[in-house]
């Protein structure tokens, strides 16, 4: 019979054992970055460096492709394992100690990022492309999305979050379109997996993604970094912007009579004013009026379409709507850009009159329905539209709210959160879409995005790292005089940057939209994109890639002779040349005659200049009508002859 004395020394001993076991476990356990996970995509003839954190001096062991490598963990509990170089290929296993990581690819691997443009989802571009991402399927292409994270005290270790997903109808919709077509395009030519990692933030400015070392040369915006890197700084002015948002949004509720009680199907309207919509209101005899107005109107719906399943399509808005058919709520979206498309409920729609309720909210600036944009409910084939005279009313009338403190858009943020974790991964190149919200500063911007481009490659270690980018679209209304601009400041500054080695551009002022600075049309952007990583990365001579670029100038007589690079087969001269101005000692600017000399030359004249100096092509935020190209029908990229630098 056991005694107490040897159940005690048994329950001691097992105390002991299961503390070992514990604590060779938590010994044993390695931690990998987000990056490195299930699907990754990693990049071919380059060493394949996997990295992560442990207990320090513990043992790691990588097993991949029937090879060991083992480093130890240092006194931080860091470790990096470097594999040697592998060809295109998969899928494969790797397995670190416990950890084993499936369905890996090898191939090519692009940093996409940028501002909204790049980030723009397929799912935002469906009207264009529906039927193409219905058939999407291909475990090739995959992109990581990392989540948003700013850091302004230390550069971040790891990601927040993320995953790596391949193309599915599903998983596409959240893919950036300009990188998913411009993936796409890579696979299709080169049949080799494809990854991105798409890091891009609506609204970036480019010195939110330069490191501290980038930006030593812009001591105002260093100091603005070290501003935010108080983290109660951040912590006050979230509270007190927060606090002020809800109180304008609280007392806009309060003072709104037409809430609950406008929406409704049944409503005597008739004292209500007339306008005709789209249109912003201050323009339609309403004023500059911030707050809450109501907007209704009747349609007519016939047997065949009442009860079937729509969709309520109403343009874009300024700022937020909520929208109401025969008095139910059908969607609402709470900021400008997005494009409204609301499903209505089947049954619904009646046969006879209906009636659509839109209130919108105008926080600040001009409100309104953005013109030239689809206004309808679509019933299968058949569309009714919603243009012409509505009935409105105000709500509310408020002060313009404040505004909005985005800290991400702060110097050296987005850098440290998304950029620095993963600067150990391998990948083929950079693809940015970025510079809407630099254009306030175009001169600067001369220097910032090279700098931007040197600090990332030398952060990869590699001075020769291709860096694919698209120039600014056209955007806003066409004028009918040469005018200056900020938006062709901006796009000069991009094309200056092509002197740095290794850099291609994308001109993209043919297939933007002027009430939209976001258009739809990611998939030719995607395609010129393409045609330049061909051209740098790929070192593919079969691909005339790049848009002509003005080289040089001389006068002759009355007129500029005008010589361009990258033409191609040539530039194309079956057209009437649109788009240049020339300025003559006077220092005005004027409409000028040109045309094509021969394949790589353009004379440029006006008869109200007698004495030419400098000429401008497709200088404005829309250059409307600009319309050189080559034969390849790649357009010519804006410029000056003037040094903008000064």
């Amino acid at each position: 019979m056991k005694t107490n004395y040897t159940y005690k020394v048994i329950y001691r001993r097992l105390i002991i054992l299961f503390a070992v076991i514990i604590a060779v476990s938590a010994q044993g356990k390695v931690r990998l970055p987000r990056l490195i996970s299930d699907g990754m995509v990693l990049q071919r003839e380059s060493l394949l460096t996997i990295w992560g954190w442990a207990d320090p001096k513990e043992t790691v062991v990588v097993k991949f492709l029937g090879e060991s490598y083992q480093a130890k963990a240092d006194k931080k509990g860091e470790w990096k394992i470097v594999l040697p170089a592998q060809k295109d290929g998969g899928p494969y296993t790797i397995q670190v100690n416990e950890i084993e990581i499936k369905d890996i690819l090898i191939g090519d691997v692009w940093l996409c990022s940028g501002q909204s443009n790049m980030e723009l989802p397929v799912r935002r571009v469906l009207d264009l492309y529906g039927e193409e991402v219905k058939q999407a399927d291909n475990p090739l292409i995959r992109q990581f999305r990392v989540p948003m994270r700013y850091n302004f005290a230390r550069e971040e270790t790891d990601l927040q979050g993320g995953e790596w997903k391949s193309v599915t109808p599903a998983n596409i919709l959240d893919f950036s379109a300009v990188a998913y077509f411009f993936a796409k395009e890579l696979y299709d030519r080169y049949k080799v997996p494809i990854g991105f990692i798409n890091t891009a933030i609506g609204g970036s400015p480019a010195e939110a993604w330069m490191s501290k070392d980038a930006l030593k040369n812009y001591p105002h915006y260093m100091e603005a970094a070290r501003i935010c890197a108080n983290q109660a700084y951040i912590d006050s002015i979230r509270n007190e912007e927060s606090q002020r948002d809800y109180q304008w949004h609280t007392v806009l509720n309060q003072k709104d009579k037409g809430v609950s009680q406008w929406n409704k199907e049944q409503l005597d309207d008739a004292d209500w004013s007339l306008i005709s919509l789209p249109g912003y209101w201050a323009d339609k005899g309403v004023g500059q009026v911030n707050g809450s107005l109501w907007f209704r109107k009747n349609f007519e719906v016939s047997e065949s379409l009442a009860g079937k399943p729509s969709v309520l399509r109403l343009g874009c808005i300024i700022d937020a709507d909520s929208a109401f058919i025969n008095g139910i709520f059908v969607g609402t979206i709470s900021y400008q850009y997005p494009p409204r498309i609301y499903n209505i409920p089947v049954g619904l729609l009646k046969e006879g009159i209906n009636n659509i309720t839109v209130r919108v909210i105008n926080n600040a600036g001009r409100g309104g329905f953005v013109e030239e944009k689809p206004y309808k409910i679509i019933v299968g084939k058949e569309e009714i539209d919603l243009t012409g005279n509505w009935r409105y009313k105000i709500g509310a009338e408020m002060t313009p709210a404040g505004s909005q403190t985005f800290f991400q858009y702060k110097p050296m943020g987005l850098y440290n959160g998304m950029i620095a974790p993963f600067r150990n991964y391998g990948i083929k190149g950079f693809l940015w879409y970025q510079g809407e919200s630099n254009t306030g500063k175009p001169q600067e911007y001369a220097t910032l995005f090279p700098d931007l481009i040197n600090d990332w490659r030398a952060k990869w270690n590699n001075p020769q790292m291709p860096f694919i980018y698209a120039q600014l679209p056209n955007f806003m209304k066409a004028q009918t005089q040469p005018v200056e601009s900020g938006w062709a400041e901006l796009r000069e500054a991009q094309r200056q940057t092509l002197q740095l080695p290794y850099t291609g551009m994308a001109v993209t002022i043919d297939i933007g939209e002027w009430n939209d600075i976001h258009p739809l049309n990611k998939k030719t952007v995607g395609h010129r994109l393409a045609l330049e990583a061909r051209r740098v990365a790929y070192d593919d001579h079969q691909a005339e890639s790049t848009c002509p670029v003005y080289e040089s100038m001389r006068v002759e007589g009355n007129s500029i002779i005008l010589t361009f690079s990258s033409t191609g087969t040539g530039l194309y001269s079956n057209l009437v040349l649109k788009g240049f101005a020339v300025k003559g000692e006077s220092g005005r600017y004027v409409w000028a005659d040109a045309v094509v000399l021969a394949d790589s030359k353009v004379k440029v004249w006006s008869d109200q200049v007698q004495s030419p100096v400098a000429v401008r092509y497709a200088w404005a935020d829309n250059p409307e009508g600009a319309n050189l190209k080559n034969k390849e029908g790649l357009p010519a990229s804006p410029f000056t002859t003037e040094d903008t630098r000064k």
